[in-house]
């Protein structure tokens, strides 16, 4: 259990990020749900978690921002006293082939999804050596792993967020505080119902469990990390695929 537990979910106002943040007050966390547009559905997120008899709270930051990140933490941590669970979710595509990408699709997709891991973690990472404590959980994804034609951005940016979990696991391990990331592969969200029928058969024939994933399955892999049964698991990267990328 999380009781008394304080987490920020980032990104968590739709998809894995709600998932997350749901399961984590489910098991008795107070939530942050933080957002960057999408207030409603954030305030949603909120509601959903209070009617279920949990505690959050919405605010709004991108993440990509490294001054307003610094504020997001530091107002959490003068609000609740402490910060026990990060989850870097906020993440964003902008996919096109290398020849025809341009440098601000590029560039936007690596500040809010690796930057913007980097920045909370660094504002985060104060608090929780203080405390001698902490959970910090990074969203990669497969295509950091294995790369995907099309995304060179975002396989960029997963690719980087495996190697900045790995260091920082390094750097903070002598506090008790663990860094890990979670690899999804294909999981039914907004970002996949998009997807046209040809490409979602091509795409569950790559996994060997014959399925695309769900958010749940993220968020109770996120909330296992973020829990004391895996107080001795750092520096390690979850696929949650299915399989895919065996």
């Amino acid at each position: 259990m999380l009781d008394g537990k304080i987490a920020v979910v980032t990104g968590a106002s739709r998809g894995i990020g709600r998932a997350i943040a749901l399961e984590l007050a489910s098991r008795g966390a107070f939530v942050v749900v933080n957002y960057n547009g999408s207030k409603d559905r954030a305030e949603e997120v909120k509601k959903e978690i209070e009617a279920a008899g949990g505690k959050a709270e919405v605010y709004q930051c991108n993440v990509s921002d490294f001054e307003k990140c610094q504020a997001f933490i530091q107002d959490v941590i003068k609000t609740y006293g402490r910060l026990d669970i990060l989850v870097n979710n906020a993440g964003i595509t902008r996919d096109g082939l290398l020849m025809k990408m341009s440098e601000a699709d590029f560039d936007s997709v690596i500040e809010t999804n690796l930057k913007g891991t980097f920045n909370t973690i660094r504002f985060a990472s104060r608090q929780m050596l203080k405390q001698r404590s902490g959970r910090i959980i990074n969203m990669s994804s497969v295509v950091g792993i294995a790369g995907n034609a099309g995304q060179a951005n975002y396989a960029s940016s997963k690719a980087g967020v495996i190697g900045l979990t790995k260091a920082v696991a390094r750097e903070l391990a002598s506090r008790g505080i663990t860094v890990n990331a979670i690899a999804p592969g294909f999981i039914e969200t907004e970002m996949t119902e998009v997807l046209s029928d040809a490409v979602k058969e091509a795409s569950v024939a790559q996994i060997p469990l014959g399925r695309f994933g769900k958010p749940e399955d993220i968020a109770k892999t996120a909330a296992f990390l973020a829990s004391d049964d895996a107080g001795y698991i750092t520096g390690q990267v979850i696929q949650v695929d299915g399989g895919m990328a065996i």
